[in-house]
């Protein structure tokens, strides 16, 4: 008994050193020794700090200055012949420093890592696209989502908002601002393909043209496939799967083709969207063509994974009269090898809700609504994915668990320890982000600031991902997501901007997807110096440029591979009209937050009249020529800067034209530059 007081007391002394010494990452706010173990058959004493102790960002000078520091105080407390070891939850606390901020590579810890560098062959492949990101995000996948979303309260038996109206927004539209016109963008710009668990498009018009209804047309031979989407028949009541109500096509002859056409309500730019079903035997290749107002735009689709949904390739600028009606055309580009050609539904636009929930519709567009419902109108299965809870009256829940289980079924098989969902859509999903801006207020004129989410362990406190892969990558992820985020806030609008914590929770987003994902809280909703810069256009496309930039750094080194980051928009774009001739002048801009953005050249893009843009043309210098200009036409023209990285989002858009014989010229000057969020 004495010796065990003894080491008692020893340990008590470790504990009372450990909190007098003061040392840097022991001030984070609750920060403490846990537990101090002794073990006599190692002979060793091992000090375990708290929660609170890992949730600061590890770096190598200051946590080997924290082990120097408590190894010179601790170890002559140690009884004789006994070693030190300091931990946190559970890990050398060294262990806590991410693969990204170690400054040589031979101490990456490999487990991390993926298991495989060789990128996939991309779901989608644009064929049209006059350049390819070499050192961008080619072939990989990455779903994002933005919280929450207008849902169905039972006990109030009404459809709200998931969070309170506060300066003019709701938690569950705001991020939204952030993912779809900027963060998605430059994602895809940089090569990736972007899924989403929530309807993207604000269009509120929606066509739907399915395989043997209105608009729908083949040639070649054709046969009935197994089932697929149904046209006609919302709304959808509880357990309805649309992608299972109807049939499909398929053919394995050379020429045969399909058409889908129809007339729209509105011109205007809608999403376009294509379904199909998958299998092994499928082609690889099949060839959807979009015909715009800006001419024709083509993409290949793999069908043998990702079909029984719908998937999006781009928004696209259509004319309501029947000169440029949308069209979208089908074949396959590897009829060779005899492999089966889908075809089932083509949707244009997002379209109103269609899910009924206590006897009524949402009454809203379906962008709005919660991930709960657009994942049943995109035919995931119920108590797989939207319905985790299995009670059909437990639509918050649902909402907030459907969103890692989509990413789970979008990835198939290895399940993990999820829900037990079979091979799922077999696309390889590579990272998966959950954007919130959570709640807190100040009385002062501080912000907030950036809370980061993440899980090292699975839903059965498991420390590896389905593959293999250490989930300690969910930390890695995070904090290098957290790090670009601060750094660049800090550096263009808010010295001062608060870093907060990396929280390591079983918060559903973070937990439930097997691949490195995490919850980001960039902001505070109800907080007014928070919300100053949330309502500034140049805040959210430069939060969402370090967002895509920090998944871009993540998965070069996750992967292997090297990485070139996008540029930044040309500036000082000018159109001058001579004659029949437009010349075009810009300039580049440098990024002095990121040397690797320079362009290398550029892509000039041109629209006729009131139709879209064509697919556009690259050039090598700064300037463009386009000559012959038509009389009587206005002619329009945008430039995107372009490297290895990708493409820079696009420039304003300037337009020219010749006048008739008896006109005379006019000079538009535009001089609008201010922006500025709500009075």
């Amino acid at each position: 008994m004495e010796a065990v007081a003894a080491m008692q007391d020893r340990a008590q002394a470790v504990v009372e050193a450990v909190q007098a010494s003061r040392a840097p990452m022991l001030l984070t706010a609750g920060a403490a020794v846990d537990t101090v173990l002794v073990d006599g058959n190692a002979r060793a004493m091992t000090v375990h700090f708290n929660r609170a102790f890992t949730e600061v960002p590890f770096r190598e000078a200051p946590t080997e200055a924290l082990v120097a520091r408590l190894t010179h105080r601790l170890t002559p407390l140690l009884p004789e012949g006994y070693t030190l070891r300091l931990r946190a939850d559970d890990l050398p606390i060294r262990e806590l420093i991410p693969n990204a901020y170690r400054s040589d590579p031979s101490t990456y810890d490999a487990n991390r890592l993926a298991i495989s560098s060789v990128p996939p062959s991309p779901l989608i492949r644009p064929l049209d696209r006059p350049w390819a990101p070499a050192e961008g995000l080619d072939g990989r996948h990455v779903a994002l989502w933005h919280s929450h979303g207008w849902y169905y309260e039972p006990e109030l038996d009404r459809w709200e908002w998931q969070r309170a109206r506060v300066f003019q927004t709701v938690e569950d539209l705001l991020p939204m601002a952030f993912s779809v016109p900027y963060l998605a963008p430059m994602l895809e710009r940089a090569g990736a393909t972007v899924l989403m668990p929530r309807e993207r498009d604000p269009q509120p018009h929606e066509v739907v043209i399915d395989d043997g209804g209105d608009g729908y047309r083949e040639e070649g031979t054709w046969r009935t496939g197994s089932a697929g989407f149904a046209v006609g028949t919302p709304p959808y009541g509880d357990y309805v799967n649309p992608f299972r109500v109807g049939t499909t096509r398929q053919s394995r002859a050379e020429e045969a083709s399909a058409t889908y056409s129809s007339a729209i309500p509105e011109s205007g730019d809608y999403a376009v969207y294509v379904a199909y079903t998958h299998g092994a035997d499928h082609t690889t290749a099949a060839h959807y063509t979009v015909h715009h107002a800006g001419g024709t735009t083509a993409f290949a689709v793999d069908q043998t994974r990702g079909g029984g949904t719908w998937l999006y390739l781009g928004h696209f600028r259509f004319l309501a009269d029947s000169t440029a009606a949308p069209r979208v055309t089908l074949k396959n580009d590897d009829t060779a090898s005899g492999r089966l050609l889908s075809a089932d539904a083509v949707r244009l636009g997002g379209g109103m809700g269609t899910i009924a929930r206590g006897g009524t519709t949402s009454g809203r567009p379906r962008f709005v609504e919660g991930a709960r419902y657009y994942l049943q109108y995109a035919g995931f299965p119920d108590t797989l994915v939207y319905n985790i809870t299995e009670d059909p009256a437990n639509d918050y829940v649902d909402d907030y668990r459907s969103r890692g289980e989509w990413v789970g079924y979008l990835n198939g098989a290895p399940a993990g320890p999820n829900k037990a969902r079979g091979e799922g859509l077999g696309i390889p999903i590579d990272l998966a982000l959950a954007f919130h801006t959570d709640a807190g207020f100040t009385r002062s004129d501080s912000t907030i600031g950036t809370l980061m989410i993440y899980s090292d362990r699975g839903l059965e406190n498991e420390r590896q991902f389905p593959g293999g892969t250490s989930r300690l990558a969910n930390r890695d992820l995070a904090d290098m997501v957290q790090t670009e985020l601060v750094d660049d806030i800090r550096a263009l609008y808010d010295s001062t901007w608060t870093r907060r914590s990396l929280w390591n929770r079983g918060y559903s987003e973070a937990v439930r997807p097997n691949v490195p994902s995490l919850l980001l809280e960039l902001l505070s909703h109800h907080n007014y110096q928070d919300m100053v810069f949330a309502w500034d256009p140049r805040f959210r496309f430069d939060v969402s440029r370090s967002l895509y930039k920090a998944t871009l750094k993540f998965l070069a080194l996750h992967h292997g591979f090297a990485y070139t980051v996008q540029p930044l928009p040309v500036t000082h774009f000018r159109a001058t009209l001579d004659e029949r001739r437009a010349r075009l002048d810009w300039q580049p801009q440098a990024d002095p937050l990121e040397p690797s953005a320079w362009p290398t050249r550029y892509v000039v893009y041109t629209r006729r009249g009131e139709g879209g843009f064509d697919n556009g043309v690259v050039v090598e210098q700064p300037s463009h020529e386009v000559t012959d200009l038509a009389p009587g036409v206005r002619y329009s023209f945008k430039v995107e800067a372009l490297n290895d990285g990708g493409a820079s989002f696009p420039s304003e858009v300037l337009a020219v034209g010749v006048g008739m014989a008896d006109a005379s010229p006019v000079l538009v000057v535009n001089g609008f530059d201010r922006v500025s969020g709500p009075a």
